[in-house]
């Protein structure tokens, strides 16, 4: 069956921020991602007078913003948030958890008009790569061939 993605609302706060540390900036980052946000990230811009900063952009749901916008402006310098609303097309996904040889690990799969990939999910990569003393990318590409390895025989 072919899969039609699916449209949502999103809102788009950015800020600039020209007095932060690095980890202050971490900080901020946890505390939007752990209220809500679906996505956080800084770009690095040149502000007026040269001064180095970094480009605040955070996507929610309208629901959120308000929530978003008091943390940015409790946890940051900034005196004003900018906010866009955009539509974007997602494509649907499933959570699946499979057995591989390093052990039972969670991918996240969607459908491409008929094609079916899956991605393993960083949190189950990270804590195998732990426990087998293993680096990250050796584990992501182990669990990949698992996958493909799992389905062609489901």
């Amino acid at each position: 069956m072919k899969q039609i993605p699916g449209t949502n609302k999103v809102c788009k706060l950015e800020t600039n921020i020209d007095d932060s540390t690095g980890e202050v900036l971490g900080h901020v980052m946890e505390l939007l991602m752990s209220h809500g946000a679906k996505d956080v990230h800084y770009i690095p811009v040149m502000m007026k007078k040269n001064r180095p900063a970094y480009l605040l952009n955070v996507l929610c749901d309208e629901e959120k913003r308000k929530e978003l916008e008091t943390i940015i402006f409790k946890e940051t310098s900034t005196i004003g948030i900018r906010r866009t609303y955009m539509e974007r097309t997602v494509l649907q996904r499933t959570f699946e958890t499979i057995s591989t040889p390093l052990g039972d690990a969670v991918f996240k799969v969607v459908d491409i008009d008929g094609e079916k990939r899956a991605y393993p999910e960083y949190e189950s990569a990270k804590l195998l790569s732990e426990k087998h003393n293993l680096s990250i990318i050796d584990v992501y590409q182990l669990l990949e061939r698992s996958y493909y390895e799992f389905s062609r025989h489901h």
